[in-house]
């Protein structure tokens, strides 16, 4: 079958450590190849190549049978190649409808055509998106559409998918997927980067096997099944290590005291008249779709966002009436929220894993020395490193060049730090590969056994049966059920969850 891109020999060095090293790659014209690895495993390193966002240190590659070394996106665009990141790269001071025409622009634009040329556009995707809403207003998923919807304008050649369904719903996945299958039959070369492995071993032709910076396999996909992509993700089986139901009644945490307590809090249209208690040593599990309020929920018990001035409920931490204005005086009580938008949200891009870890303890006020202790810095960088496995160079790694597995780590950490008596996790696996999967429900786990009040707040169901204590459901703004994990089913929930 004919080849649209060929990468022979690639590697790529960051300070002299490769992250990809004599990479071997093709992809056929019309046909959808997943690329999977654990996270560092150089997946997005080299789609960043065949985009242009990096150059390689080493190797060719080929581009419909010419070699050909891009210099940037917008040079790789003109050829045919587009890519849609896993963390979006719109403008978030414009609208969806400017971001979808940007570098596309006629000589004169009348905003209302460009408007309606765009709803137009959109509603054919099935994407529910307002091209007039300002990008920097949307939520994860809607921007994750709109980075879709604007590499498909484009219309490319070859789309690279990176993570594209991590922030989806269940009917949103079902509508991308649909997408990727026209995109096919007209011809289009598809590249699809994901952690979950059924979406690769049900929608690609093709899967290619990344592990530390090497090329494992390539082969049809009919001739994997999900242990054996596992088996060569990480060199072993760890299928009963992940989502694995606990069915025992003895593998429950019981619940210790009650840390916080949640009466009829309301803020605006997204959380209405919600109550819940949250228990130490104890995992609450908090199902919902997206839109459902369960992050905006968490969000008001962090400090984050204020719920409503009249009428907005009550916040107790352990029988104290709290209200805090913002998050710092959450922190300092005990609450951290571990953000599920990492990049604009989670960490300084620019700074290094050291720096980062560092601020989330000047952050809580731990450190009252009036200057910065670089000794301090990195002692606390090591030890975090060593307990979260970070994998990077050095401490003075930017957080920027790490893999998404990697940074949610650093993320974590820097909530860590702050010696927290109630954690909240809010999609702490999204665009994680099953090998930092494992190592973070470990950690979690972890957590309530040390006795602190855990909340994990997820949209992945085998996710939430396996780590939860408890379950709580969320539905438009309020928390509706409560489950046991012992006699809960996925249909159960899901069906909590929708109705």
């Amino acid at each position: 079958m004919d080849r649209i891109i060929e990468m022979v020999k690639v590697t790529k060095a960051y300070r002299g450590a490769p992250a990809i090293r004599d990479v071997d790659f093709d992809l056929r014209r019309g046909e959808i190849h997943a690329l999977v690895g654990e996270n560092g495993a150089g997946k997005s390193t080299l789609t960043k190549i065949m985009a242009g966002v990096v150059e390689a240190s080493s190797g060719t590659m080929l581009y419909r049978g010419e070699p050909l070394r891009l210099a940037s996106p917008a040079e790789a665009l003109a050829r045919g190649i587009a890519m849609v990141f896993q963390e979006t790269s719109l403008v978030p001071s414009m609208t969806v409808a400017q971001n979808l025409y940007l570098g596309n622009e006629a000589f004169l634009n009348r905003l209302r055509g460009i408007y309606i040329a765009a709803q137009q556009f959109l509603q054919s995707l099935n994407f529910p998106v307002d091209p007039t809403a300002i990008v920097a207003s949307l939520g994860t998923a809607k921007r994750q559409m709109v980075e879709i919807a604007r590499a498909v304008h484009h219309k490319a050649e070859v789309i690279i998918f990176d993570e594209p369904t991590a922030s989806l719903t269940p009917e949103e996945k079902r509508h991308f997927f649909a997408l990727m299958a026209r995109l096919k039959a007209r011809g289009v070369s598809i590249v699809f980067i994901t952690h979950a492995l059924e979406e690769a071993l049900a929608h690609s032709d093709r899967i290619t096997i990344l592990r530390d910076g090497e090329r494992v396999i390539t082969g049809d996909t009919a001739g994997f099944d999900r242990d054996s992509v596992i088996r060569a993700m990480v060199g072993r089986s760890l299928s009963s290590e992940i989502y694995g139901r606990r069915r025992d009644a003895g593998k429950l945490r019981r619940p210790g005291a009650r840390v916080l307590s949640v009466r009829d809090i309301s803020m605006g249209s997204m959380v209405r008249n919600t109550s819940f208690s949250i228990y130490a040593g104890q995992i609450t599990g908090v199902f919902g779709l997206i839109g459902s309020g369960r992050t905006e929920t968490f969000k008001v018990v962090a400090g984050i966002a204020k719920r409503d001035f009249r009428r907005g409920g009550e916040i107790a931490l352990d029988d104290r009436l709290v209200r805090y204005r913002v998050p710092r005086q959450a922190v300092k009580d005990g609450i951290v929220y571990i953000t599920e938008d990492r990049k604009t949200e989670g960490f300084f891009e620019t700074m290094s894993i050291a720096e980062n870890l560092y601020s989330g303890l000047l952050a809580a006020g731990r450190d009252r020395t009036p200057l910065v202790s670089r000794r301090k810095m990195h002692e606390l960088a090591a030890r975090w490193r060593g307990i979260l496995g970070i994998r990077a160079i050095d401490d003075d790694a930017r957080v920027i060049e790490l893999s998404g597995g990697n940074q949610q780590k650093v993320v974590i950490g820097k909530g860590l730090v702050q010696t927290p008596r109630i954690v909240i996790f809010d999609e702490p696996t999204r665009g994680v590969d099953v090998g930092a999967i494992a190592e973070i429900h470990q950690l979690i786990a972890g957590l309530a056994d040390e006795g602190l009040a855990v909340v994990v707040i997820s949209s992945y169901l085998p996710e939430i049966m396996n780590l939860s204590d408890r379950i709580l459901v969320c539905r438009q703004g309020r928390m509706v059920e409560e489950f046991s994990p012992l006699d809960a089913t996925e249909e159960r929930v899901m069906y909590a969850a929708v109705h």
